[in-house]
């Protein structure tokens, strides 16, 4: 699974709409549709922010670990 993909099943799982993504994270809703479109990738910051929001570690939502548990 890519970073896109993972993106947007986390969303889905936790119930959140781009909108409420986008704005909890401080980006626009165009940008955070471009992350899940594949068509942009987050910054470091963004990422940070992503993974905070999501409670997965960084490896998870960059698709380098299945686990999402932080440690």
């Amino acid at each position: 699974m890519n970073f896109s993909e993972r993106l947007q099943m986390i969303r889905k799982k936790k119930g959140m709409t781009q909108v409420i993504v986008a704005k909890k994270v401080h980006i626009t809703e165009r940008q955070y549709q471009r992350y899940e479109a594949g068509e942009n990738e987050p910054t470091l910051s963004v990422l940070l922010r992503l993974a905070d929001l999501f409670d997965v570690s960084l490896d998870y939502l960059a698709g380098r670990s299945d686990s999402p548990d932080r440690i």
